[in-house]
Formats: C-alpha cells, structure tokens, sequence
C-alpha cells in the first residue's frame, strides 16, 4: 500500500485529541490506525495552552503511526468554539463566450465572497448551496452549461484568525503540514448523514466536550451553521458539583451511568461514587445522578432548537436531527431530543468505514472520521482539476498560505 494515498484527520477537541488514518476507497475509507490522547490545552474548541496541546497531539500521532505503520506528515485538522460564524451570500457575473466555463465558477464564488469581514476573521469555508444560469435554479454543477448569467448562493464559515493560526501553529510544532482547516460540524456531517437526509433536510447536532455544533443541510446543500459553547465538560461539572466527588471520578460516572431523562431510570438502581480526600465512597441512588444530568443536557438541547428557530430552517428538516459526539452516548439522549425538537432523533455514528471499522465505531470519533473523508474528497478533487488545469493546485491552498505564512 502506497503511504501517500493515507489521508489523516485531526480532531483537536476540548476534551480528547483523535487522530485517524484512513485510505480512501470507492465506497469510503478504510481504518488502517487510530490513536488518541486526553486534552489538556483547550477551553471551548479554542486553544489556550500551545504547549499543552502540542503534547496531546503527538501523543495520539505516535499512537496512530503505530497502528498504522507509516510515518504521519500532514492532516486535516477541525477547528471549533463559540467564534465561528457562518452566514449566506450570493453573487452574480456575466458569463464570457455563451458557456459556463471553470474560470466563470470561480468569478462567480470570488463575487459571493466579496463581502466585508473583519479584519481579525478568516474565511474557513466557502461551501455553494445551489447555482442559478439565466434563471434555471438547483444547479449542482454548472460546467459546460449554456447561459449569458451565471449565480451562485454560498455559505461562508468564518472564525477568528488567532484561534485558526494557533491550531495551525500547534500542528506545526508537533511536525505537521495542514492540509486544510475543516469545521468540524462539516466534517461530521460527512461522517454520519446519508444522502437521503440531506436531500430532505436535517440538522446535524455534534454534542462535543466544550462545544455543540450545528449544521443544517436541505437540497443536498447546508444551509446554517453553528457553534454552542456548551458540551459534556458542563455535564461533568454538574455532577462533581452535585456529587462531591473529583472531575476524574465525575467524568468516570457520567460515561457509564449517566443518563439525559430520570424517569428511564428504575428507582432501584444505585451507583458507587467517590468521595473527595480520603474519605470512603459512597453509595447513591442513580435517580440522583439523572436528575443532575436532565436539566443540563435539557438546556443544551434547548439551546440547540432556539438555534434552529432562529436560523429560519427548522421548518425544512423532514428527515430530523441526527445527534453525534461522545455527549450523545448518554442514555436517553435520543428520546429527550425527541421531546424537545419534536422532530425524528437518531444517534449517527460513522457510515461507509472499512478496515478497523469496530475501533471507530461510535459517535466520538464521528468528527476525525469525517475529516479523513473530507481529505479523501478533497485530493479526488485536486486530481481531477490538476489533469484539467495545472495552476488549480496552487490555487486549492492559496488560502491556507496567509495562515502558513502568518505563523512561520
């Protein structure tokens, strides 16, 4: 197996570092290694100790190149926290010569992004929703198509630059090129939603450590995004808080015996939790427990529909929401999104993986498998345009080079 084709996805998180290597095949990719670290050095998605996160990172590298028995030298990396923004623009050109051609696609989408943004943002995404020639709407693709007016609507993601070069900065120093910065929303979405619910319209709700991130998608198309800066860490304090018992334990209880609606849980049930010094553990009923966790995850989940009113797309989800994120995995977290969204609810984990596909499969890695996906799209893409057009290449990371250069 050629070691170029492996694609490795990054997902730095508030709580856990997962790095995944995968090799793209015609159905999806392949697991061919995956290694993971616990987080120290993020608050909320965003980077707060360099040093700390440097050390996470190569820990879950070394890890992954282990696994996999290849040397890892650039990745796709996620990138999170309550600073991303995205909002739609549209644009408009003239088309030259009667035919839609590579060079008027790009006009068109340097048009939709011709928008003022602030100088401490930077454009991550710019995703078209549909394209419209001379009046047709609903084009996906419109290459070699015949029109005088070329449209576009798009999607534009955009987050702080200090919080996008400090990730850039912390895989450099661990030894990493970036291929590409990917919101992580996005990424997921690519890991756990069939092509049926993004036809008919769903949101993506990846319940993270430090973060919640939304995205809707309808027409094959997203249509919002969104980040909460909220997550299970909030949880987990909830319940050292309520418990008296140290983070470590907290997090230990809430994994395996928490649960998001106390009345899925027998009266009968009890739990051991540790207490704080010396002290002896003690034995609680999970009652307890539950009516600690009901109220937080009823407030995230809460927060997350106010979110999808506000967007104005509520109305277009027909195929529900899609929970994902290691959040997710709390008992009876489907059934209270159910109650709050009043809308179908699911847990999405992982779609279309081969290889070590029983070491991926659950919701906490939704976000690095999904990166590795975006990655194998992405060189598809770049392979494609490089038969075509030899400067494309270039031109694919032109945006990344502000960043590269910005952090050498």
């Amino acid at each position: 197996m050629a070691k170029s084709d492996l694609i490795v996805g990054l997902d730095i998180g508030t709580t856990k570092i997962c790095a995944v290597v995968g090799e793209p095949t015609p159905d999806g990719v392949d697991i061919v290694g995956i290694g993971t670290a616990p987080s120290t050095g993020l608050r909320k998605g965003v980077v707060v100790n360099i040093e700390q996160t440097v050390q996470s990172i190569k820990k879950a590298l070394e890890e992954a190149e282990l696994m996999a028995g290849c040397e890892i030298r650039s990745v796709y990396a996620g990138i999170a926290g309550s600073h991303i923004k995205g909002f739609n623009s549209h644009g408009v050109i003239a088309v030259k010569g009667g035919e839609v051609g590579p060079k008027d696609v790009e006009r068109v989408i340097d048009a939709a992004k011709a928008v003022a943004i602030p100088l401490d943002r930077e454009v991550i995404h710019i995703l078209p929703q549909e394209y419209i020639v001379d009046d047709q709407r609903g084009i996906a693709d419109p290459l070699g198509m015949a029109g005088v007016r070329l449209e576009v609507k798009v999607h534009i993601v955009t987050g702080a630059v200090t919080s996008a070069q400090n990730i850039v900065r912390s895989c450099h120093r661990s030894g990493l090129d970036v291929s590409d910065i990917v919101l992580e929303a996005l990424a997921s979405s690519k890991a756990v939603l069939t092509e049926e619910e993004r036809e008919i319209g769903v949101a993506l709700v990846d319940l993270g450590g430090g973060t919640t991130d939304i995205a809707v998608f309808a027409n094959d198309s997203i249509k919002h995004t969104g980040v909460l800066a909220l997550g299970g860490q909030n949880l987990t304090n909830d319940i050292a808080f309520g418990l008296r018992t140290p983070m470590v334990s907290a997090e230990k209880i809430k994994t395996k015996y928490g649960c998001a609606m106390a009345e899925l849980v027998r009266g009968d049930e009890t739990i051991e939790v540790s207490s704080v010094g010396d002290r002896e553990p003690r034995k609680l009923s999970r009652q307890v427990l539950a009516e600690i966790c009901e109220p937080r995850m009823e407030e995230i989940l809460s927060l997350v529909d106010q979110e999808l009113v506000r967007s104005g797309y509520k109305n277009l989800i027909g195929a529900g929401v899609v929970l994902t994120g290691g959040t997710a995995l709390i008992d009876g977290c489907q059934e209270l999104g159910e109650q709050i969204f009043n809308l179908p609810t699911r847990i999405g984990y992982p779609r279309n993986v081969g290889g070590l596909k029983d070491v991926v499969n659950s919701p906490k890695f939704a976000t690095a498998v999904g990166l590795l996906r975006y990655g194998a799209e992405k060189e598809g893409l770049e392979l494609k345009f490089r038969i075509r057009d030899g400067n494309v290449f270039n031109r694919v990371l032109s945006r990344m080079k502000k960043w590269f250069s910005d952090v050498s």
